[in-house]
């Protein structure tokens, strides 16, 4: 099954110092950076975990943000026994928002059984226009609209599509206008039948209860500030994680598209929509005012998180051979639901990317992490207790097309992850493959959800383990269910993540068909743009 569209055409104007980047970035392996800073007393603040973040932070899932209870701080939260006071948003009905793909496999497969024929096509995608537009209903004009009862800023922070920019400005006030506007527009587009302002509405309800003394709606950043000064002069957050920046560079593999940021409009709510990738110097402007607003919330410590490589994702599905021996890259990068021996780069058939493009994106990366790292030397140069969460060097170690199945790619610096025993065990192995699954289970994937870019639940727990890891350098003091010191090693319960993991546990059989239906509606009804530019693109 073929994709549709136009490919995007040629990139244009990469900046200078992503053309002069070649080599990828080795991790760092020293979330200290060799530089000693003095150390305070631990377990004594009122808020033991803040986050602050992007989907990664937010839980979303299978293009949809629902299952809070199961993000990687709700996992930490539960290790450091402190998962009751932990407060999270909540997303019920119709699988979240905005469009739950696990949710619509299970439908599909009640419908249809676990194989969608080709002459089912039609009927199966009016049930889809239809779950749609009910999903729609619940979450526009249903109980879903309602907001809960506002108790207390939460302390996940973290809004899926969201970046620097985002953080830094957007409160429940503007998310509320942004509803408002886009009421008064007429969306009867039959073929776009998706939540509107889904990104604003998921976000009220991380930021609703965000509010200063007199009832000024807060920034998430303003949140964990105010949080902070809960405890007087002491901090009043123990640990605080930073997890920003993905969504700076997640739209050149979602729209597949390369759009550089220009000077002109990369700070601007309205027009940074415009731009797929951030150009490194724009990422430093916006990462000195985020680092500056952090400096200013009373948290003993903080963990800033680097940025992935968003190509990795199988998403951006490589297709043909590596463009040469030893190479990271596949020559195209397109739909998951593209058969290799059916795409076509010609004639405008297929959406892809180049190698070079990604090669490109990943450098911008790169220099995005050399300057969070920055960041966090300069941070421990002042004598304060931040530490760096090498995230993406957690997922180059898991890229399995990149590195694990191509031993000529690999980088001298480069090992493979270990993953734990219950894990380890699972037949067939997690990959980072795109999820498949049909009657028999789990064919293959297991650490992307259904949307190919967001972790799943077994995959979350991975990021809450590294989490812990540097939270125990840190000195953090992780308590058993009776409130007693835990022994060394910290380690997450995989086997509860792997029951609770429903992708894992209790695989849909009719996931594969539900991608070929996917591929099929977007070919004639144009829905995956509408999908995939909205997470991406948070206004």
């Amino acid at each position: 099954m073929s994709g549709h569209g136009k490919s995007p055409g040629p990139e244009e104007n990469p900046p200078k110092e992503v053309l002069e980047r070649a080599a990828p970035r080795a991790p760092v392996s020293d979330p200290t950076l060799g530089i000693a800073v003095p150390t305070h007393p631990t377990g004594t603040h009122p808020h033991r975990l803040v986050t602050i973040g992007d989907s990664m932070t937010h839980g979303f899932q299978s293009f949809a943000i629902s299952n809070t209870h199961i993000s990687y701080p709700a996992v930490v939260a539960q290790e450091l026994g402190w998962y009751e006071q932990f407060r999270r948003p909540s997303y019920p009905g119709f699988g979240g928002l905005p469009l739950n793909l696990e949710f619509i496999a299970r439908k599909i497969e009640e419908h249809f059984g676990p194989h969608v024929n080709p002459l089912e096509l039609v009927s199966a995608a009016a049930h889809l226009y239809k779950w749609m537009d009910e999903i729609e209903d619940w979450w526009e004009r249903g109980p879903g609209a309602q907001l809960p009862p506002r108790a207390g800023i939460l302390h996940n922070l973290g809004i899926y599509g969201w970046d620097l920019r985002d953080t830094l400005v957007r409160t429940a006030a503007t998310c509320a206008q942004e509803i408002a506007e886009e009421e008064t527009k007429d969306h009867m587009v039959p073929t776009r039948q998706l939540v509107q302002s889904h990104n604003a509405r998921a976000a009220l309800r991380v930021l609703d209860s965000a509010r200063d003394a007199v009832g000024r709606a807060l920034t998430p950043l303003g949140a964990a500030r105010a949080l902070g000064e809960e405890a007087g002069a002491r901090d009043g957050i123990e640990t605080l994680v930073v997890m920003l920046g993905a969504n700076n560079a997640l739209g050149t593999v979602v729209q597949l598209s390369v759009k550089w940021s220009q000077d002109d409009g990369f700070e601007d709510l309205k027009k940074k929509a415009e731009y797929t990738v951030w150009a490194p110097s724009h990422f430093r402007s916006e990462l000195a005012l985020l680092a500056a607003e952090v400096r200013n919330i009373r948290a003993r410590n903080v963990l800033w998180a680097t940025v992935p490589h968003v190509t990795i994702a199988p998403i951006a599905h490589g297709v043909g051979k590596k463009v040469r021996k030893g190479s990271r890259y596949f020559q195209y990068y397109t739909r998951p639901w593209i058969a290799p021996e059916e795409f076509r780069a010609d004639h405008g058939q297929d959406e892809f990317i180049t190698a070079e493009q990604a090669r490109h994106v990943d450098a911008a990366i790169d220099c995005y992490n050399d300057a969070i790292t920055e960041t966090v030397r300069a941070g421990r140069n002042e004598g304060r207790d931040w530490y760096l969460l090498e995230l993406c060097g957690l997922l180059d170690s898991l890229a399995h097309k990149r590195y694990i199945e191509d031993q000529e790619a690999q980088p001298e610096w480069w090992q493979e992850y270990k993953l734990p025993p219950a894990l380890a065990a699972l037949h067939p192995r997690p990959t980072t493959y795109f999820y498949h699954s049909g009657k028999t289970g789990r064919t293959a994937g297991g650490l992307f959800s259904l949307d190919g870019v967001h972790p799943t639940t077994i995959a979350y727990g991975i990021v809450a383990q590294e989490v812990i890891r540097v939270m125990r350098l840190a000195g953090v003091e992780f308590r058993d269910a009776e409130g007693k010191p835990r022994e060394e090693p910290v380690e997450v319960d995989f086997k509860n993540l792997v029951a609770l993991d429903t992708l894992i546990s209790n695989p849909p059989r009719s996931v594969t068909s539900v991608v070929k239906l996917i591929g099929w509606f977007d070919e004639k009804f144009d829905i995956v743009q509408g999908v995939m530019r909205s997470f991406a693109v948070a206004v």
